[in-house]
């Protein structure tokens, strides 16, 4: 538990990235890949904090601490490829990860979710998904899943990995800029980006309750 703690101190906080940083800006170019990476494109990342870690990577690119051509020229390739790595797993190994026994990386009713979330919203899932966490690890899978042909999900998922690095990143890198001492404001930063993350379900989540009781009531009308 102390592990992930520190992981997370370091990822997702200015202070705790900043020495990360410091301490070998080469590696943590690599790491930030990997990060990136592994949360899109396997199966076992979907604890990784993508949204925050963006955030914060830009913001320290406002100060210098990262190039932020370098961070936006290297995490949209590791989304893209992630998620293309993602779809080959779900196209290939689908109906066996329906029969998965649940882990502590892997949990059924995640997959469960995305497939509920790609029935209303089919392939732009592949772009919306980048924005909600857990969703976005399981996204590609499913769409392997269902056999989305292969040019229409990468034109989504190119689409979606270059609006959602450019978003979150050089929003981290304008607020820096712009907002004096942001560093101490940086947890409510995150939290509206998380909050932002999760809107789109809840709001799916009450139209269909809406439709449901609308439905109910109609019946019961006739």
């Amino acid at each position: 538990m102390e592990i992930l703690t520190d992981f997370l101190h370091t990822f997702t906080t200015a202070d705790g990235l900043r020495e990360f940083v410091r301490a070998g800006e080469v590696v943590a170019y690599v790491v930030l890949f990997i990060i990136i990476f592994s949360e899109t494109g396997l199966l076992v990342g979907f604890f990784l904090p993508g949204d925050s870690l963006l955030v914060v990577a830009g913001l320290l690119a406002s100060s210098g601490d990262l190039n932020i051509f370098y961070l936006i020229g290297l995490l949209i390739p590791a989304a893209i490829i992630g998620d293309a790595v993602g779809y080959n797993i779900g196209l290939r190994g689908g109906r066996r990860l329906m029969n998965r026994p649940n882990s502590r990386f892997f949990k059924k009713e995640h997959l469960v979710k995305t497939q509920e979330f790609y029935q209303k919203h089919g392939g732009k899932t592949i772009v919306l998904a980048r924005y909600i966490p857990i969703i976005r690890t399981f996204a590609p899978v499913v769409a392997g899943m269902a056999q989305m042909p292969y040019r229409t999900f990468g034109l989504y998922n190119i689409g979606g990995g270059i609006l959602w690095i450019l978003s979150t990143t050089l929003l981290g890198f304008y607020l820096g800029r712009i907002v004096p001492d942001i560093d101490r404001y940086l947890h409510f930063v995150i939290g509206i980006v998380i909050f932002l993350s999760i809107l789109p379900p809840i709001i799916e989540f009450v139209k269909h309750r809406r439709q449901k009781g609308k439905a109910v009531a109609d019946a019961a009308g006739e």
